[in-house]
């Protein structure tokens, strides 16, 4: 295998580099005002989106040339990492979550109508969407555990249930749901009882109950919501694929969707560690550099083997994406989300630490970064579950042996 960058990939990370330093890095102060000022949605990030797509760097996540920029997985690796390194970065770019996923659904599952009415819009940023599919009443780690119901009436199906932790649900832009629910509960089959349906987000019944924090932070980095749906109806030719094949396009949705967050983990490590450098050098303690202190360069150097480690694991899992499918390459996946967010909260923990008191405020970003690496050992599948499935795959091989 050979995980040279290439020569587009190296055209583009150049270009993409050009851009950040230009106008991502000098706004992120601006950024940060907006927030605390009440925006949720900085008006930086709507100035910047049309520069970005001037500069062609827009829509790079999508692998399909017909709608997006054509990439490999393992080609917008290093670019989803490099956007990574500021949080709200990937949105100026339109390769944000839950936007990414949802347009991958469209753009493989969707019909032509669909597509033209609701992936349109989000390939060109005029609108924002949300991913419906964990719910408070049960552990969702287990989606096949989801209550929520898609009810079929005459040409029309009725949607009933409570969504949380549903990206994007908050965003007056928010213009689609993608729901997941169950059409056929009593199915043997416990992965052909869900389905996944289009909900344009002015129906009556839906209800955005409440924003949720992490750590007591909104948006890290995608604001999320609880949502409630009572009697919400849409049109049947809304369903997504087919009754029953909600399961099939959820696994096919999140396998990019984790490694699109490892890749923007590594980011937020590369530039946590820089912080600790820079911050290490330019403290005095005991009579030297805090830098020089040993348990500091410890940390420093451990910090680069856990980075190096997880980056090569992600590129690995992107080569076996583009090279036998993500079905093939779930084990290299459920490694990658495992690994990835252990790592940059481990990482930014330090640089935390090396930054005294200030680490744990909001002027140097770090502890929103902690709060998001954490949150990411619980998104789009717990670590635990990701670990049993690494670990029956592993058992598997023997016993075909």
């Amino acid at each position: 295998m050979d995980f040279e960058y290439s020569a587009r990939t190296q055209e583009l990370l150049a270009r993409l580099r050009s851009f950040m330093d230009e106008h991502i890095y000098p706004n992120e102060a601006r950024y940060e005002h907006e927030r605390e000022a009440g925006e949720h949605w900085p008006e930086i990030i709507e100035e910047l989106k049309p520069k970005a797509r001037a500069a062609g760097l827009w829509n790079l996540f999508l692998p399909d040339s017909e709608f997006g920029a054509g990439l490999s997985n393992l080609e917008y690796a290093p670019l989803c990492e490099e956007m990574g390194r500021v949080m709200w970065a990937p949105e100026v770019f339109n390769c944000s979550a839950p936007d990414t996923g949802n347009m991958e659904v469209l753009a493989r599952y969707g019909t032509p109508e669909q597509q033209a009415q609701w992936l349109q819009p989000l390939l060109d940023g005029e609108i924002r969407s949300c991913f419906a599919m964990t719910e408070p009443a049960v552990a969702s780690s287990d989606a096949t555990n989801i209550e929520s119901s898609i009810d079929r009436d005459g040409d029309e199906y009725v949607i009933n249930g409570r969504k949380w932790w549903s990206s994007g649900s908050p965003d007056p832009r928010c213009r689609i749901f993608i729901f997941m629910g169950k059409n056929d509960p009593d199915n043997p089959d416990r992965h052909k009882q869900q389905s996944m349906i289009l909900v344009p987000s002015d129906t009556p019944g839906i209800t955005v109950v409440r924003k949720l924090p992490v750590f007591g932070y909104m948006g890290t980095p995608d604001l999320t919501g609880e949502v409630v749906f009572d009697n919400v109806r849409v049109p049947a030719s809304n369903m997504l694929l087919g009754e029953g094949r909600g399961f099939e396009i959820a696994q096919g949705r999140l396998g990019p969707g984790r490694i699109h967050h490892c890749m923007r983990l590594i980011g937020q490590a590369e530039r946590a560690l820089e912080q600790m450098c820079k911050r290490a050098m330019s403290r005095v303690a005991f009579g030297k550099p805090v830098s020089e202190q040993t348990v500091t360069q410890e940390r420093i150097a451990e910090s680069r083997i856990l980075i190096d480690q997880a980056r090569l694991l992600t590129l690995n899992a992107a080569w076996k994406m583009d090279t036998v499918g993500n079905k093939v390459a779930r084990k290299e996946i459920a490694m990658i989300k495992v690994a990835a967010p252990n790592m940059a909260a481990r990482v930014i923990d330090w640089a935390i630490q090396a930054h005294g008191g200030g680490g744990v405020t909001t002027d140097f970003g770090l502890a929103k970064a902690y709060a998001n690496a954490r949150m990411l050992r619980i998104a789009d599948g717990p670590d635990e579950v990701h670990r049993n499935q690494i670990g029956r795959l592993e058992c598997k091989a023997y016993r075909e042996s």
